[in-house]
């Protein structure tokens, strides 16, 4: 039987995103609105799981840290917003520079951003709160739902946020650029490394005994004959061949090298769900 702890994964991909975000936001480079875009995906993510989790799959620590995760990521989003007028120091200091620049050039007062000096910047801090949340929910499910390998569960499910968390918030910022244009390079490229970092983690920790192996040698029947083990293999193959290439694009000097990476981006969160996704419904219950 092939199953699947949806309210857990759910958790995992939310904890990863708020993860993620706080890499990015500590740069103070990328403006706010990024932050509220990642946000308002998790909290969809975190009220999915609790609903889920108290329906099919209750697991009362997990269901509660999932609650505690949601609520902290609405008080986050809300402090945020308060202070959304501030904006972030680097974007303050890009756009009266970019402004100084034109007037110089062409004489023009060029009308610039505006932001209130009087209030406070929001502290990317705040992000990790709902990821110690995040954190237990995933101990705790990992632990009801690990057998008797619940120290590798827990493992597995801690690396799979890492992982869907990196490669998700790098295609959202992909799109971002769009939104903010002359934001540098650097924030973007971070994220694709982070999905590089977490890759290996995240295959090696599937091919642990119980793992894809026993996929492969049949040890383990997926019900089509062995193509789901051969179609997580190629879907982990995809993924690091896709941070590769993309890494490779953003070498690039061009803007549209940018687009073309968040399209690669695109890709790879495809093929990083097959890899996480698929090994978890064959290898739950072994």
């Amino acid at each position: 039987m092939i199953e699947l702890d949806a309210a857990t994964f759910l958790v995992a991909w939310a904890t990863g995103m708020a993860g993620f975000l706080w890499l990015t936001g500590r740069r103070r480079e990328v403006g706010i609105g990024y932050g509220w875009t990642v946000r308002g995906t998790n909290i969809a993510l975190l009220a999915g799981a609790v609903l889920v989790g108290l329906r099919y799959h209750p697991v009362v620590g997990r269901d509660l840290a999932a609650a505690g995760a949601l609520v902290a990521t609405l008080g986050v989003t809300i402090v945020s917003w308060r202070r959304r007028g501030a904006g972030v120091q680097l974007q303050r200091e890009r756009s009266q520079a970019r402004s100084a620049r034109v007037t110089q050039m062409t004489g023009i007062d060029k009308e610039e951003q505006t932001f209130d000096d009087s209030l406070p910047e929001f502290p990317p801090e705040l992000d990790l709160i709902p990821v110690v949340f995040g954190v237990v929910a995933l101990i705790v499910g990992g632990i009801a739902t690990g057998g008797d390998a619940q120290v590798l569960s827990v493992a597995r499910w801690l690396a799979g946020a890492a992982f869907l968390g990196a490669v998700s918030d790098g295609m959202l910022l992909g799109h971002w650029y769009l939104v903010q244009p002359g934001l540098p390079r650097a924030p973007l490229l971070e994220l694709v490394r982070w999905v590089g970092y977490t890759w290996p983690v995240e295959v090696v920790l599937f091919l642990v005994p119980t793992g894809m192996f026993s996929v492969f040698s049949g040890a383990i029947d997926d019900g089509y004959g062995g193509m789901l083990g051969w179609f997580w293999a190629a879907s982990a193959i995809t993924t690091i061949g896709l941070v590769i290439v993309t890494r490779a694009a953003l070498r690039e000097r061009q803007y549209a090298a940018v687009m073309a990476a968040t399209g690669l981006l695109y890709l790879a969160i495809l093929t990083a769900f097959g890899t996480d996704l698929v090994a978890r419904a064959l290898l739950s219950g072994n």
